[in-house]
């Protein structure tokens, strides 16, 4: 599905642009930028719940509130395909979907070191440190540690990079960059998982490429994608989405 290539935001409301994939009375599917929060917190940044509720009501000039779902999370240094939605009956569907894992999920990661192997599960326990807001692995199961799945396949590479698609098994905290940082693989610009340096825009690179659900009203399966960002060395595998 092909998307809107207009420039992404700025962080003021009115100047916001925003990068739709697909909208419809039941969903709006975006494309959203790294660096933004998905919705708010205590910085008090702009976020992605915000951003599209002040477009929904100036677009449809609707008074008072505007309804507006956040079905999933993307981790703020993290780029990709976005699903929200519109209405109460939407947001309870989709997220039931997502709970009962019936949605298929696929990341691309920019990595420098070559993975040990060109395909493979990883299976690991996930332990999740809330004062570091940061996840490790953990030897075995536990009361805290949760099992975190996925697969990932070696799909191209640069003189320096190897790019990665990742399928999602489980829904982790920072589970791709966590996994893939235990192989020795940290994703490129992802300094709190060890990579060396920080991308010139302070992001990490990693793409929520390819989301496909159920539509909550349709049942029509519906297949997103989000083309890679602008910038740093993505444009050297752009053919991949």
């Amino acid at each position: 599905m092909k998307m809107n290539n207009t420039k992404e935001h700025t962080t003021h409301k009115d100047k916001f642009i925003p990068n739709i994939i697909y909208e419809d009375n039941h969903l709006l599917v975006i494309n959203k930028p790294g660096g933004m929060l998905s919705q708010g917190d205590q910085t008090g940044d702009a976020s992605i719940v915000d951003m599209y509720k002040h477009y929904l009501k100036k677009k449809y000039n609707k008074p008072g509130n505007v309804f507006l779902g956040l079905v999933h999370r993307l981790d703020r240094p993290v780029s990709g395909v976005m699903v929200l939605a519109k209405t109460g009956k939407a947001l309870s569907r989709l997220t039931g979907q997502f709970r009962e894992k019936t949605i298929e999920k696929y990341y691309y990661a920019l990595v420098k070191t070559k993975p040990p192997l060109p395909a493979q599960q990883l299976e690991h326990y996930l332990l999740k440190n809330r004062k570091q807001n940061k996840s490790y692995v953990n030897k075995t199961s536990g009361k805290e540690a949760k099992k975190a799945v996925l697969d990932y396949k070696t799909v191209g590479a640069s003189d320096n990079y190897h790019l990665l698609k990742v399928r999602l098994l489980t829904g982790r905290h920072h589970q791709i960059r966590c996994q893939l940082a235990h192989i020795g693989c940290p994703v490129k610009g992802d300094l709190k998982y060890g990579f060396p340096r920080s991308n010139p825009d302070g992001g990490i690179s990693l793409h929520a490429g390819e989301l496909e659900i159920t539509h909550p009203v349709s049942k029509e399966r519906k297949v997103f994608t989000a083309p890679f960002p602008d910038g740093d060395i993505w444009h050297l595998f752009k053919h991949f989405i």
